[in-house]
C-alpha cells in the first residue's frame, strides 16, 4: 500500500475507524481481531478509536473508554504494537440512557489524555485529537487547553476533529508542527468539508475524513445513491466503496480516509483503493456526480 505522511509518522494510505459494534451494540472481539488482523495484512498501519466509543445504549457512561481496552487488547494479544499509529480522541462523553455530550473544559480534557494513556495502555499517545467543539467553552480556550496537553509528552502529535477552516488555522497559529491531523466528515454524500481539505493541503496537516463511505447504511447503498461511482466501479471492475475512496485520496496528498469495517473483506477491500489510481476524466465524472 502506498503510505502518506502524517505528523513525523509514514502511515498506510488508508486507515481503520474502530467505531465498530453490532446491532446490539456489543463489539464482537473476534470478528474485530479477525478485521485488525486483515487490515494489517493489507497493509492498514492507521488505528483511530475515542474515549467516547463504546458499546451499549444500557452501559450509559460505563461505556466511556470501552473501544480504547479492547483495541489495546487486541494488539497486545496479537503482538503488533510497533507496527501500528494508534490515534485516539477525548471530549465527547457518554451520559446515562446511552446519550452523547460534550465536555471541553481543561479539567476533563486533562483527564481524558491521562485515562486514555491507562486504557491504552502506552507511555505516550501517537496522536490525540480534539473530538468536537463545545459550545460551552470558547475554541481559544480549547486551543490553549490542548497546547498544554501537546506540551505535556503525553502524546506526540494533536488533531482537531469537526473544526473549520478558521478554528484549524487559529489552532496551528498556536500549536504550529505538534497540530498534525484534521477529522472531519467527507464522502461523495457529505462534500461540504472540502474548504478544510484545502487549508490542511495548505498547511501540511493530515487531513483524515470519518465516515468516508457516508456511514453503515449509505455504505451498503453508496452505488444506488451515487451512480457516478458506481458506473466507474463497473468500468474498473472495482466495488463503488473502492471508487470513492480512491476520489477522496485523489483530492489531496494530505487525504488518508478513515473507513469502519465490521468484516475482513470490507477492510481488505477498502484498502485495495490506494493502488485504484482515477484518471482526469473519471474525477471529473465522480465530481460533477
Amino acid at each position: 500500500m502506498q503510505t502518506r505522511t502524517l505528523g513525523s509518522h509514514q502511515v498506510g494510505a488508508i486507515g481503520l475507524g474502530l467505531m465498530t459494534f453490532d446491532q446490539t451494540g456489543a463489539q464482537p472481539r473476534q470478528q474485530l481481531l479477525d478485521t485488525v488482523t486483515a487490515a494489517l495484512d493489507a497493509g492498514v498501519t492507521l488505528f483511530d478509536t475515542a474515549d467516547a466509543y463504546g458499546p451499549g445504549e444500557e452501559l450509559g457512561a460505563d461505556a466511556q473508554g470501552a473501544n480504547e481496552r479492547l483495541i489495546a487488547s487486541i494488539l497486545d494479544e496479537l503482538g503488533v504494537r510497533d507496527r501500528v499509529l494508534l490515534a485516539t480522541k477525548g471530549g465527547h462523553v457518554r451520559t446515562e440512557g446511552g446519550g452523547w455530550g460534550l465536555d471541553s473544559s481543561a479539567d476533563h480534557l486533562r483527564g481524558a489524555v491521562d485515562a486514555s494513556l491507562q486504557r491504552l495502555g502506552v507511555e505516550q499517545i501517537a496522536l490525540w485529537q480534539h473530538h468536537r467543539p463545545d459550545p460551552a467553552v470558547p475554541y481559544d480556550e480549547v486551543i490553549g487547553t490542548i497546547k498544554e496537553i501537546a506540551d505535556s509528552g503525553k502524546v506526540a502529535g494533536v488533531g482537531l476533529s469537526n473544526a473549520d477552516p478558521d478554528q484549524i488555522r487559529a489552532a496551528h497559529a498556536v500549536l504550529g508542527d505538534a497540530l498534525v491531523s484534521v477529522q472531519n466528515q467527507f464522502s461523495p454524500k457529505f462534500r461540504s468539508s472540502k474548504p478544510e481539505i484545502d487549508v490542511c493541503d495548505e498547511l501540511g496537516i493530515a487531513f483524515l475524513p470519518w465516515s468516508p463511505l457516508g456511514g453503515l447504511s449509505d455504505a451498503k447503498e453508496l452505488a444506488e445513491k451515487h451512480p457516478a461511482f458506481a458506473e466507474v466501479a463497473s468500468e474498473r471492475g472495482v466495488s463503488a466503496q473502492q471508487v470513492a475512496l480512491a476520489w477522496e485520496l485523489a483530492q489531496s496528498p494530505v487525504v488518508i480516509p478513515i473507513p469502519g469495517a465490521k468484516r475482513p473483506s470490507s477492510i481488505t477491500d477498502s484498502a485495495a483503493a490506494a493502488a485504484l489510481d482515477l484518471t482526469a476524466d473519471e474525477l471529473a465524472r465522480l465530481d460533477a456526480s
